[in-house]
């Protein structure tokens, strides 16, 4: 492999979070309401409670009258919580209904998302599929709530920041690239299977080692683990798994005449990815962003020289 102007940093152990799936787009989906069981539950905790207080006014040497009266309003209290009517818990105490599997045929109305791809850019991309709104719309990373194009332009990669309509001009502004290990849409992550993941390493693979980017970017712990289990047949450890650039030996897309291209994994960008804070997101694409912004500067300068030569 050439050798660039500027050296890859060395891999730093950072603590990773727990994602789960990466997500490209955050859904829409339905809430469904505790079930009734937990308002009965909450019910006999709530007559514990006034009988405890009801308790702890005897060991205090309250008269028994305020004792019985205490006990008669904690008996009516669960009977109107009982009651057929009873009103259903606040909103605040509702919670999203996990995706589950979807098999293609659900989104095959969608289209597949084109790959952002030329030989020789500085570092391509990897997302886990389109969403739906990315499908519709025929741009990365589309949703308002993804922040791709906002990390983007914060850690250094871009000198503006792009919009999700100008994913096609990424090449020619940045000489970067986009794609996906899966290429079928789906609402969520959750909605493929690991192995359909995993099997898209070797396509993934392939189209590295035809346009040789100068290095790969990861767009997700959980696109990562994939890639790791098609490669060793087997989960990633936690003690083996850290953001940042991947050691040596994980370079994607060799060949006998090329070494292949660094692997550096980023978090995922996803607006349902909340277990890593925008701060933290930001502090691990930094570093990448820094070298795609001075592996720039280098090829500009190098460009000015030839001409210059050449005048």
């Amino acid at each position: 492999m050439a050798q660039t102007s500027s050296e890859l940093p060395k891999p730093s152990r950072m603590e990773s979070r727990d994602e789960g799936d990466d997500v490209n787009e955050e859904s829409d989906g339905s809430t469904t309401v505790e079930h009734a069981s937990t308002t009965t539950f909450k019910s006999n905790l709530q007559r514990f409670r006034h009988v405890a207080d009801a308790s702890q006014a005897t060991n205090n040497g309250d008269n028994p009258t305020a004792r019985r009266s205490g006990r008669k309003r904690a008996i009516e209290e669960t009977k109107e919580e009982q009651r057929p009517d009873a009103p259903s818990p606040s909103p605040a105490k509702r919670r999203r209904q996990a995706s589950r599997y979807a098999p293609p045929s659900k989104y095959a109305h969608l289209p597949p998302l084109v790959d952002v791809l030329e030989p020789g850019l500085i570092a391509v991309f990897v997302g886990t599929n389109p969403g739906i709104r990315t499908a519709t719309s025929g741009h990365a990373y589309a949703h308002p709530s993804n922040s791709y194009w906002k990390l983007l332009h914060s850690s250094g990669c871009t000198d503006v920041r792009l919009r999700p309509e100008q994913d096609v001009d990424l090449p020619r502004l940045c000489s970067l690239g986009n794609t996906n290990i899966v290429e079928r849409p789906s609402k969520d992550a959750a909605e493929l299977s690991k192995a359909e993941m995993a099997t898209g390493t070797p396509i993934l693979e392939e189209k590295i080692r035809q346009f040789r980017p100068e290095a790969v970017c990861i767009v997700g712990k959980g696109i990562w683990e994939a890639v790791w289990r098609w490669r060793y047949k087997r989960e990633i450890k936690k003690t083996e798994f850290q953001y940042g650039w991947q050691n040596e030996k994980e370079r994607m897309g060799k060949t006998p005449d090329w070494d292949g291209a660094p692997v550096f994994v980023a978090t995922s960008t996803s607006g349902l990815s909340a277990s890593t804070k925008p701060a933290e997101k930001e502090a691990i694409w930094k570093p990448f962003g820094e070298w795609v912004k001075k592996r720039r500067d280098e090829r500009k300068a190098e460009s000015n020289g030839d001409r210059q030569n050449a005048g």
